[in-house]
């Protein structure tokens, strides 16, 4: 094959959800937005109904196709954008439940699936989506009325446990929410993490149970392999790739391999990054272009067939750190043209 190797390990997947779950008290969803965060929704939601996960969390309607189709009617899939315009079809044919963000959504919903189930979010802080505390005020009584399924916020800063938004939070979650009848929710992975007064009725883990931080005792969940496709010897003082941004300063072995910003590895990571044959790194030389990356492998004592990219001594919290961005990125960048091996439940 020519192209990269994207491994999959799903019990890894259900390993993180139970070692979350156990952290609390509480049920424990999952989210499995942007496509499982790019490791294929529908096989990622299979194995966590397979663990015992029942409520599944999407960012918008349309994610919910694939889910739906491997699963059947059991699960709750929850939508986390609510019931916005063209969406209606769509919600009541799979059975989905949004997450009214919105008085305008919440009147849109009772008026066109009057009877059919919902949930609310609040926003407690993060000024991004779910109602404020006047706006929550002016229609809480007829919303609980309707006996929503959930009542939920985010937090903005869960993976920084002494943020003093967090407290912030939680404490205006608690003056919109306290005394209502109905399941509260909080806490993604950094929530979880945060401790039982974030917990609530029920989690929604992401990141963790896909081997990303905060979550650092996560099991790693992917590998991502490289085929080279070809080495070469370069002299001394000899330029590599686009730009001539890397002069070789003695006689090199340059390997270049099957991968580029197509397949989700980031152009900032130019000159940046490392790929690794065994536990031995080997710096990536001169400009990520589309399709092909350029490797030092001068110190390596074989000739490697691929050089791995996140593996056993590279996470994605590694490569993310070199590509100054985080783990989500990395993980939802990844291409379609990496061949898939997926194994696990």
């Amino acid at each position: 094959m020519s192209t990269g190797r994207l491994i999959i390990d799903l019990d890894a997947v259900v390993a993180n959800w139970r070692a979350l779950d156990a952290m609390t008290d509480c049920k424990t969803g999952a989210v499995v937005k942007a496509d499982g965060y790019g490791l294929g929704a529908a096989n990622v939601a299979k194995a966590l109904f397979k663990a015992g996960v029942r409520q599944f969390f999407i960012a918008v309607a349309e994610e919910a196709i694939p889910i739906r189709a491997e699963l059947g009617p059991k699960p709750e899939i929850s939508v986390f954008s609510g019931h916005m315009a063209g969406d209606t079809d769509l919600i009541r044919e799979l059975g989905l439940t949004p997450m009214i963000n919105s008085v305008e959504q919440l009147t849109h919903h009772l008026e066109t699936l009057p009877g059919h189930p919902f949930g609310i979010q609040l926003d407690t802080g993060m000024n991004r989506l779910g109602m404020e505390m006047q706006e929550w005020a002016a229609v809480a009584e007829l919303a609980l009325a309707q006996k929503p399924r959930l009542v939920m916020s985010h937090l903005a800063c869960s993976d920084e446990p002494d943020h003093p938004m967090n407290p912030y939070q939680l404490a205006q979650f608690r003056k919109m929410t306290d005394g209502i009848q109905v399941p509260r929710s909080l806490g993604a992975t950094g929530g979880i993490l945060l401790g039982p007064d974030y917990h609530f009725d029920l989690t929604r883990p992401g990141i963790g149970l896909y081997g990303g931080l905060p979550f650092a005792q996560a099991a790693p969940v992917i590998e991502v392999d490289l085929p080279v496709i070809q080495i070469r010897d370069v002299a001394e003082g000899e330029v590599v790739g686009y730009g001539n941004t890397w002069q070789a300063p003695r006689q090199s072995r340059i390997a270049t391999v099957s991968g580029g910003y197509a397949d989700g590895i980031m152009r900032i990571l130019s000159d940046k990054a490392t790929l690794y044959h065994g536990s031995t790194p080997c710096p990536l030389v001169g400009r990520v272009s589309m399709d092909l990356l350029t490797i030092d492998i001068t110190d390596l004592t074989e000739t490697p067939k691929k050089l791995s990219l996140i593996g056993p001594h590279q996470t994605i919290d590694d490569v993310a750190q070199d590509a100054r961005t985080i783990g989500y990125e990395v993980l939802t960048q990844l291409g379609t043209r990496y061949q898939r091996k997926t194994f696990g439940k």
